[in-house]
């Protein structure tokens, strides 16, 4: 445990200073297309990359110190939540032009953020211990704001029908369910110490939650709430992510560099990734995580070098490293389906 805290000492410390980035050359990799958007934190920038190159292609302006990312539906825009402000940003996927802005009110600092296949925009407000939902992103939003009950309300998933919500509360130690049509108050658990990632199966029958504290992940009912499953993990499960075909969760490990990998079924590590040795890990500081729309590729944000891996989930190799703005955190992919 005490590893953990030189870690986050050392990562607190160098928050505000940049790094050289440290990718390698972009060289095209076998058959992968589509677009990366990254969230700069430091930077206050949104970055494009083109992934047949591997090269950024352009970088532009986003807001206070943004953290998660979001794609719409159609690929056409991008959500930022403005962790540094109150509002969330959205931007064209074509140019990186700003499209609007929207307030979430006095104190919001979203964090998580969820662009639903149904439309609407659902983020955590960290600062007013909340969710919001908001709907028509991009017409005359209209906006619900639901208390969680709890402080730090951090990362976020949404149900598949989008009526329930689930938030990590850092501040409380608590994973939070909020019924979103109000029928039943939040419910909140204590799960592991300093629970944070947070992801839902693909049909919604199940709640995996890293405790990045303790070391752990658990699969919860999202229901009830009661824990089904728990595995060690890493060092230090700062994000957790379902695959798209729902049979692995992997979980980013930031003390050590490396990727848990878990069978959602069996609820047993069955693997780990190295995507950098451990004495590399407080140098790259690797954060969120995204897998690839077919399960294939993992992409994994190195916000301290500036970088972000590509890595192939069957084999575990890092295939390629980007080069990012400041701060590179929050992640949004868009693959282009076929004809």
């Amino acid at each position: 445990m005490v590893k953990h805290g030189l870690l986050l000492t050392a990562f607190v410390a160098t928050a505000c200073t940049a790094s050289e980035p440290q990718a390698s050359d972009p060289v095209p990799s076998n058959d992968v297309s589509g677009t990366l958007f990254v969230a700069n934190k430091r930077g206050n920038t949104l970055s494009m990359i083109d992934l047949a190159s591997g090269e950024e292609v352009k970088r532009g302006e986003s807001c206070t110190n943004p953290h998660e990312l979001a794609v719409s539906p159609d690929g056409n825009h991008v959500a930022l939540a403005c962790y540094g402000g109150q509002s969330i940003a959205i931007f064209s996927t074509g140019d990186l032009s700003r499209v609007s802005e929207i307030d979430l009110g006095a104190g919001a600092r979203p964090h998580g953020i969820v662009w639903h296949a149904n439309g609407d925009i659902y983020s955590t407000a960290e600062g007013r211990q909340s969710i919001f939902r908001v709907s028509a992103p991009l017409g005359e939003a209209g906006m619900a704001e639901f208390s969680t009950k709890q402080r730090g309300s951090h990362m976020l998933a949404v149900s598949p029908d989008g009526n329930h919500a689930w938030t990590t509360d850092l501040g409380s130690k608590t994973v939070t369910s909020v019924d979103l049509t109000e029928a039943n108050p939040p419910l909140s658990v204590e799960v592991g110490i300093e629970p944070e990632g947070i992801s839902l199966s693909p049909d919604g029958s199940a709640l995996w939650v890293s405790a990045r504290g303790s070391d752990m992940a658990f699969e919860l009912d999202p229901q009830t709430m009661e824990v089904r499953k728990s595995v060690a993990t890493g060092s230090f499960p700062l994000r957790l992510l379902v695959r798209p075909q729902g049979d692995f969760a992997i979980t980013s490990d930031l003390a050590d560099g490396g990727l848990s990998v878990i069978d959602t079924a069996s609820g047993e590590l069955v693997r780990s990734i190295a995507v950098s040795s451990a004495e590399e890990a407080e140098r790259r500081v690797q954060v969120t995580i995204l897998w690839s729309s077919d399960g294939e590729l993992i992409y994994v944000a190195e916000t301290e070098s500036n970088t972000v891996a590509e890595v192939d989930f069957e084999s575990g190799e890092v295939i390629r490293r980007f080069g990012t703005g400041e701060g590179g955190d929050g992640l949004a992919v868009i693959t282009p389906t076929a004809e």
